[in-house]
Order: C-alpha cells, then structure tokens, then sequence
C-alpha cells in the first residue's frame, strides 16, 4: 500500500518539536474563509439530528455558483468518494490512466477489479499530451473509460476546454467513458477557459468531478460533487450511502461559494506566491520547475538522490513536502510542494538551501 500514500500526514511526532510546516498537501493556505467558519460553528448543534439527504440547500448553491442544473449534480464526502463511487457503480471493464496521476484514480479502479492500462507522460516534454495521443491509446488499448486530471496532480498539466469538448464527443463515438476531475480549476481566475462544468450535464459518458477541500480548506470535513448527465447521477445516487454529506459540509459548502472576495484574495495569492517559490526553487542547484498555474509546483532534480536529500532534510527541519517517487510513471528525482504563504514559502526556501548546502558540504 507504500503506492497509495498521500501527503498531509501531519500526525506522526515532528523531530524539530514544533507543529509540521506541511507543504505536502495541496490546501488553500488562506485556510477556513470566516463566513465558513461562523457556518461550521453555527450548526454544531445541528449534528444531533441526520443531514438532510437530499442535500437541498447545497445543491442550490452549488448549482447557482457553477452554472449547472441541480439534476446533474451528486454529492460526494470528498471528490475521491467519488471516484469510488463511479467505479462501484459502472464497473468499467479496462481503464486508461496517463501517469503520473492521484492515485486515488488506479486505486478506485483495482477496488472494482477494472484492468489499468498506463499512459507514461514524458517530462522531456513537460508531461503535456495531447487530445490525438489520448485518442490513439484509448483505441490501443480498447478502453472503456480514460481519467483524466485537468489540471493533473502532480504535473500541473491541463488541456483547454475546446480541446476536453473534442475529446468527450470523440470518446463518446468510441464508447469509452470520460472522468474528469477538475479539483484543483478553482485556484485559477481564467478557469472557464479550462473547465467543462456548463457542457456537462449534456455530454454523454463524462463525470465530471471537482472537490471543495483543497480550494475552501475543508480536508478533515470531505466535500466534493460531481456533474453528470440526470440519468447517470440517478444511477450514482442509487449506488451511495443517503447521508454521506453530512451537516458541518452541508453549511460550510453552502458558505465557501459566497465568500466570493475571500476566493478573489487566494487566487491573488497564488498567482504571485507561485511565481515566487517557482524562482526561488529554480534557484537550488539542479533544480526544475514545471509549469503549473495552480498551488502546488512539481520539482525535479538533475541528480536524483538530491530529491530524496531534500525530502529527508527538510523533514528533519520540521517541514513536510511529497515524495513523488511512489508515484507510477515518474521515478526518482521528483518531488512535489504546495503555495503557501510569503513566509512560509520564505521559511521552506531557507531550509532547502541550508539542506543543499549541507549535503555539497559532506560530499
């Protein structure tokens, strides 16, 4: 199960004696918006009774918020519930993954007893494919269903939304399905040039999935929908537990989508703290930005081991960030580390050098 670790795991005992900096988790490092954090408190006690299953008020928000109908929308504890869920659900025969991706995605389909066929992404291109490559292994290796991060974790790829639209129709006369998983589009101001939220509910054999955790700081409450044509969301409502949304999501989510000038502040933040830690890791010896545009960087390095040095090092100086080497399709030498705020990225930034300057030292 070592492959389907994840980041985040701030509850192992910190060698440094202090709380973990966690730059391994892609969350909105603005944290809680008030307004969600006066909703959680305010129906605390509204846990006594079961949520409504329906969801009624969140679906209208979330409809109202992402252009969609209410009819198309299913609610997940978390967007990997969701995953979980179609695959339960549809029981896809072979499933195509371009790697390096969430793992959540291969482990969802081994949980359905799906067949995975690997797409290696290269990074001598910057792990970008294109709409004719994905179309041409679907028909290689006979495909039922291709998932497709947009933009991908943990490359930071993403094609644009006339590119997803072909892909979809082109997939749809193949007879293989398309999940999409949109959970990172929120952190960026151009999302509509990327997104296939307002086509969704129309084009046949696409789930449509995005998450509310990393964007609103909901990890440890789970909160995340999916849109999809009415008879497949009928079909996926059937398939899942009735409360699985519980009273806490329920109220944050109805808050985080009118905390719409907290939402314009972390889109800020990211766009010039992203431009700033990218500089400053290209900066390390050996060291390799890739293009991402949303809260997390990966980073490569000329020399591989210096990947595992800094991953150590930094975790010694108290500060966590993702190892990428379980990650199929990538190897060593990789990494991955979260946006965070000026001092903190300041602070991440410091303890590298003095890791590197370290390790040059000893050898």
């Amino acid at each position: 199960m070592e492959r389907f670790v994840h980041g985040g795991n701030i509850y192992e005992p910190c060698a440094a004696g202090r709380a973990w900096l966690d730059f391994s988790a892609n969350i909105n490092p603005l944290g809680l918006a008030e307004p969600v954090r006066q909703a959680i408190l305010s129906h605390v006690e509204g846990v006594v009774h079961y949520p409504d299953p329906q969801a009624r008020e969140l679906r209208a928000a979330l409809a109202s918020f992402y252009e969609t109908p209410v009819d198309s929308l299913v609610l997940g504890n978390g967007a990997a519930e969701l995953f979980y869920l179609y695959f339960h659900a549809l029981q896809p025969r072979r499933v195509l993954l371009p790697v390096p991706s969430f793992s959540e995605y291969e482990r969802a389909a081994m949980a359905a007893g799906s067949e995975i066929e690997y797409l290696p992404l290269r990074a001598e291109r910057d792990f970008r494919i294109s709409v004719d490559e994905l179309l041409q292994a679907v028909q290689r290796t006979e495909a039922d269903l291709l998932v497709l991060g947009n933009p991908n974790n943990p490359t930071g790829t993403h094609l644009r939304r006339d590119e997803l639209v072909t892909l979809s129709e082109r997939l749809t006369a193949l007879g293989c399905g398309l999940m999409l998983d949109e959970s990172f589009l929120d952190f960026r101001r151009d999302e509509v040039r990327y997104t296939l939220r307002r086509e969704a509910a129309h084009l046949p054999h696409l789930l449509l999935v995005r998450s509310l955790t990393k964007f609103f700081a909901l990890p440890g409450l789970r909160l995340g929908f999916a849109i999809a044509q009415p008879s497949l969301v009928r079909l996926l409502d059937r398939h899942k537990d009735v409360w699985n949304v519980n009273v806490l999501a329920q109220a944050a989510g109805c808050a985080a989508v009118k905390a719409t000038d907290w939402q314009e502040q972390t889109r800020a933040l990211i766009e010039a703290e992203g431009a700033f830690l990218a500089k400053g890791i290209e900066e390390l010896p050996g060291a390799r930005v890739y293009p991402s545009g949303v809260n997390f960087l990966l980073v490569s390095f000329a020399v591989a081991e210096d990947a595992l040095v800094s991953i150590e090092g930094l975790r010694r100086r108290g500060i966590l960030v993702r190892d990428c080497s379980n990650y199929p399709g990538i190897g060593k030498g990789f990494l991955r580390v979260a946006v965070r705020t000026r001092t903190e990225n300041e602070r991440l930034l410091e303890a590298w050098r003095d890791v590197l300057l370290e390790r040059n030292e000893i050898s």
